[in-house]
């Protein structure tokens, strides 16, 4: 979807509808949201349906359900191919993802100087990028710190397919960069830096008594391999 241009990255209003089309979106000026009957969507727009089916098949992943999952990946598809259909039909334009993300990235900020709040589903799913438009993973899980009740981590995904072989890479929350509307998150590292990282199990965090433990080693290891901290 997001090869087409019919898929900006993240989730949120926007998610499933291209620029200029149906509907609102994420990093451009949109046009006016049409009301569902206008193209002939009666309940939910595919965009949104297609959301909850990509998620659905990657609980289905993670449980080892490999042919419910396939099942609902073909569903997807099918739906898919007749929302594009109907878009083309609608003269819609496809959005110039490259470009797209550079202007996103030069647009980052420092989440702890932003003023704004995010919600959990802003965040989970998002994509983390270098600076140089280099894909690090997408945002897997949210960590608390239990003396302060925010945000402390954020666990990134790499690698796998749906759940299925992923490593999860916890990394502290003031190191990221937003881009507008929390579209995609800007770590200031490289490829190899991220593939050295402390892991951890993908609910290791919230074991009684692991979040110190790790904490101290992950907070070591990016102090030390992160592009602006490097210098400090």
């Amino acid at each position: 979807m997001e090869k087409d241009g019919h898929w900006l990255v993240g989730s949120g209003y926007g998610y499933g509808y291209p620029v200029g089309g149906s509907g609102l979106g994420y990093g451009f000026p949109m046009s006016g949201y049409l009301p569902a009957t206008a193209t002939g969507y009666q309940n939910a727009r595919p965009g949104y349906e297609i959301r909850i089916l990509v998620a659905s098949a990657h609980v289905l992943a993670r449980h080892g359900q490999q042919q419910p999952c396939e099942d609902v990946l073909a569903t997807t598809r099918t739906i898919y191919n007749l929302y594009v259909t109907d878009l083309r039909g609608e003269g819609a334009r496809t959005v110039d993802m490259p470009g797209w993300r550079q202007q996103q990235i030069a647009a980052a900020q420092p989440v702890i100087s932003n003023a704004a709040s995010f919600r959990s589903d802003e965040l989970l799913g998002t994509e983390v990028l270098t600076p140089r438009n280099e894909k690090l993973g997408s945002v897997d899980d949210i960590v608390m710190s239990p003396q302060t009740g925010r945000i402390a981590y954020l666990v990134i995904a790499r690698g796998g397919i749906f759940g299925i072989d992923e490593k999860y890479v916890p990394v502290p929350w003031d190191d990221f960069k937003a881009s507008p509307n929390a579209s995609l998150f800007v770590l200031d590292t490289t490829k190899v830096a991220m593939n050295e990282a402390p892991q951890v199990s993908h609910d290791q965090f919230t074991a009684a008594g692991h979040f110190e433990q790790e904490r101290q080693k992950v907070d070591v290891y990016w102090k030390a391999h992160l592009s602006d901290k490097g210098n400090e």
